[in-house]
């Protein structure tokens, strides 16, 4: 497969207020990495900045679409991307999978498919773009 190469553009957020969730988040990804090449770092540092903000993951990394984001997880990240089986939301699932390393369970369902807030999670977000 070959890959395309990534082109970011800046984006900027003030990310020492949230110096805890990001170290984590690049550990995360680190944790889960197909390879050590520069290009897959630099991918852990865009993703872990664009999870910063306050948009869907794919809207702050100004992907066009869900997808596009799902195929960079998938392509960067193959072990983490087969954990989200029911496609939950990226940033949704990354914070859930870091409260899972610590067993901190903050889910108010034994499961997602019962939980009122499953949309929440798993619900479309294109309507959103």
């Amino acid at each position: 497969m070959q890959t395309q190469p990534i082109y970011f553009l800046s984006y900027s957020i003030p990310v020492y207020q949230h110096m805890d969730e990001y170290d984590d988040i690049v550990q995360l990804l680190n944790d889960h990495r197909r390879d050590d090449g520069n290009e897959t770092s630099q991918v852990i540092d865009y993703v872990a900045d664009a999870c910063m903000g306050s948009n869907h993951l794919w809207q702050d990394m100004q992907l066009p679409n869900r997808k596009a984001l799902s195929e960079l997880m998938l392509h960067h990240f193959p072990t983490l991307a087969a954990k989200n089986t029911g496609d939950m939301k990226w940033k949704k699932f990354f914070y859930k999978q870091l409260c899972e390393r610590e067993d901190i369970f903050i889910c108010k369902s034994p499961s997602c498919s019962e939980c009122v807030d499953y949309q929440q999670c798993f619900g479309s977000e294109e309507a959103t773009s």
